[in-house]
């Protein structure tokens, strides 16, 4: 039988998080009833992502202490947004919870998540009653960021709530019918709708190992969440054009009357070249913008795998998907 709940875990040379995260997540795991007051059976599966450190022997370990802690071990660093389809592909829970082995979001909420869930809910997302955890600048672009998504697309994602969430079997199968390369997971949640509930907590600070992100990396997910749902960014460019051209039109009109009326001038060269360089930068970042659909056009019409399985853990070999989207 399907058990109650999976939890997926990616990870990114984490060796030092794995035993506290076992340990704190198989508590409230083994906490979790079923309705009839029986024991809910439940499956964590790591998604290691290419790790270079101990992370994989670390969970072996936990795997031989647990059958129920399970491995999917990619073949290189795919990103987080490919080892969360991974996870979700493999889960086989009647609901799915994915969550960073950081513990910055605190495995208790998953109980109410559940409760929740029960009530009529497919998706109950986590949101951080306040960001105190995180810098200053990351709490002010990240602000920055979700008005920016919510503006640009109809699709819109709850702020301050990241990946960590509820969804019933229903939704993860849509998720995974889903057959685009460039995977942004918050859009893609949002995208199916169904009826979705909050649960608020608090998120502590990180107290083992490193986050893996750094601005660079969440200046390319803000990118790809803002390009993967919305074409508006496309379509202004037709608005500045036809503003700019007609605000030309209007210049020339005004250099044909002035020179009918007072002659030929020979000044205007630092409006001239105020003008040549204005255009030519509209220009070039409009391109900009272009290039970036077209780099994921390009990368969608390859239609190779998310990512790649070299290695299961504690499951059957033969039910390896590869990471294969087919329409």
């Amino acid at each position: 039988m399907s058990p109650l709940l999976s939890v997926i875990v990616p990870v990114k040379d984490e060796q030092h998080a794995i035993a506290p995260f076992v340990a704190r997540m198989t508590g409230v795991l083994d906490a979790l009833r079923e309705p009839d007051g029986s024991d809910a059976s439940w499956e964590i599966i790591f998604i290691d992502d290419g790790s270079e450190d101990l992370t994989l022997a670390e969970i072996l370990a936990a795997h031989g202490a647990d059958s129920r802690i399970t491995a999917l071990s990619l073949s290189r660093n795919f990103g987080k947004e490919a080892a969360l389809s991974a996870g979700l592909d493999h889960a086989r829970g009647r609901a799915v919870v994915p969550i960073d082995v950081d513990m910055q979001d605190p495995p208790e909420v998953i109980g109410a998540m559940i409760e929740r869930w029960r009530e009529g809910h497919e998706v109950v997302y986590g949101v951080r009653r306040d960001r105190l955890s995180d810098s200053l600048p990351k709490r002010l672009t990240a602000d920055l960021y979700y008005r920016a998504h919510n503006w640009l697309s109809h699709d819109k994602i709850p702020e301050h709530a990241g990946d960590f969430r509820l969804l019933d079997r229903k939704v993860v199968e849509v998720i995974k019918r889903m057959p685009e390369r460039n995977r942004f997971m918050k859009g893609l949640f949002a995208w199916s709708g169904f009826r979705q509930a909050a649960v608020e907590y608090d998120r502590a600070e990180r107290t083992i190992g490193a986050t893996k992100f750094n601005y660079w990396k969440l200046w390319q997910l803000a990118i790809d969440g803002i390009t993967s749902a919305s074409t508006l960014p496309l379509r202004v460019w037709s608005y500045v054009g036809a503003v700019v051209a007609m605000i030309a039109l209007v210049y020339a009109v005004f250099l044909g009357v002035r020179t009918l009326i007072y002659g030929a001038d020979v000044a205007g060269y630092p409006s001239l070249m105020v003008a040549t360089l204005f255009i030519g930068g509209v220009q070039l970042l409009s391109l900009g913008i272009l290039g970036e659909y077209v780099g994921r056009i390009l990368i969608e019409t390859k239609k190779r795998p998310i990512y790649i399985v070299r290695e299961w853990i504690g499951r059957d070999p033969g039910e390896i998907t590869g990471g294969e989207r087919r329409s």
